[in-house]
């Protein structure tokens, strides 16, 4: 197949979700079908990736739209109901060189990366199949941002943002299909708009990079939480980890070591630096930190969907704490190399027994690969993926 990826980021380096997927996706259809890629940049620094990307993409167009110019087209959208993450990604020399480069292409199929990206094809039908693949639900998400935030401006912002994004979500219906990567998020779409054109593609982990290799780097009582630091819910997920859960599990195992390792990290993060608690910033080669780990901790209170941290050091063999948020789009039993916790007092719990019982933790990480090497390969999802833009 011939096919077009509409992409609301540029897809290197494959640091972030959102990043991390299509760029997975390309690497593995790329071997069977002609890809071509319709994407952003937003610094001079990324136009230099376009070599990488030509690996797999037979074409690369790259809209230039510098962070200034996003936030002024939100600024003009203040008094609308668009939202403004659809805002930000607005640019009308995007949209013309879309529909020149669909009509150039003449792609079997096209791919539409995150809610954001509906804009192009709200009014604009192209003759073939259409399919919008979404990280998460994102109304869902902000829902859940408003519940952690304690009144102020940032409380009345995201209520508008909440509002905006959930009837702006009713332009899925326009599309062919729409992909959602939990059945959590699936559930919650379906209930709040009644959609019946949306179907389950999970996100993947590439278990070349990220398997077991072996016991002898893992460091005693080291507890590991990944993730762009300057991302609201990893924040949130950090601050609530280190002020209600670390010393919980400090009465009990005094000298535990929680890393915090992720690009970015803001103030906020920074500050929870102390006794037991290390920030690394930028890890280059992230599944050498997760060898480290006794226990991966996933302590998100906001988002949706499925995380890339839970995936990955399941796939390591490295036994995982989350909360509900990282744990529903699994479709996993609690204790298949995973637990869902959802007190303070259950997530101390059970990460100290992690931390104390070695064989629980070796079973544990057995069971985990397992679930990765059934469910979530990116291999298995491009196949998945291949056939729904087939329309089959």
């Amino acid at each position: 197949m011939k096919l077009l990826f509409v992409a609301n980021r540029i897809p290197y380096p494959p640091y972030r979700g959102d990043k991390l997927k299509i760029y997975n996706l390309a690497k593995e259809l790329c071997k069977e079908h002609e890809l071509h890629l319709i994407t952003f940049t937003a610094t001079a620094e990324e136009k230099k990736y376009e070599k990488e990307l030509s690996e797999l993409f037979k074409t690369v167009t790259l809209v230039h739209q510098p962070k200034w110019k996003s936030y002024w087209y939100c600024a003009l959208g203040i008094f609308s109901k668009v939202p403004f993450q659809v805002l930000y990604f607005k640019n009308i020399a995007f949209k013309k060189q879309l529909k020149q480069k669909i009509n150039s292409l003449n792609p079997e199929a096209i791919h539409v990366q995150h809610l954001r990206m509906a804009q192009y094809f709200q009014t604009f039908r192209p003759q073939c199949r259409v399919i919008l693949d979404l990280p998460d639900a994102f109304s869902l998400y902000w829902k859940r941002r408003i519940e952690k935030t304690k009144g102020g401006l940032k409380a009345i912002f995201q209520e508008t943002e909440y509002k905006r994004l959930l009837t702006y979500e009713q332009v899925m219906k326009r599309f062919n299909l729409n992909l959602a990567c939990s059945k959590e998020d699936i559930a919650y779409l379906k209930s709040k708009h009644g959609f019946e054109n949306i179907e389950l593609l999970s996100n993947g982990v590439d278990t070349n990079l990220f398997k077991p290799i072996g016991t002898d780097k893992v460091i005693r009582n080291r507890i590991l939480f990944t993730g762009n630091m300057d991302y609201a819910p990893n924040i949130d997920g950090a601050s609530y980890f280190v002020e209600d859960i670390l010393p919980l599990i400090k009465k009990e195992i005094k000298d535990v070591d929680f890393v915090i390792a992720g690009q970015r990290p803001v103030k906020k993060v920074l500050d929870l630096e102390g006794e037991g608690v290390t920030i690394t910033g930028f890890i280059p080669k992230l599944n050498e930190m997760y060898a480290t780990a006794q226990v991966v901790v996933s302590p998100l209170r906001i988002g949706a969907g499925t995380q890339n941290k839970v995936l990955e050091s399941m796939a390591m063999g490295v036994p995982v704490v989350c909360t509900n948020i990282g744990f529903e789009g699994l479709g996993v039993q609690s204790g298949e190399g995973v637990y869902k916790e959802l007190t303070p007092e259950d997530f101390a719990k059970r990460v100290i027994s992690i931390l104390q019982n070695n064989e629980l933790r070796d079973e544990l990480g057995t069971k985990a690969t397992e679930v990765i090497s059934n469910k979530f390969s990116w291999g298995q999802i491009a196949k998945q993926l291949a056939h729904y833009l087939k329309g089959e």
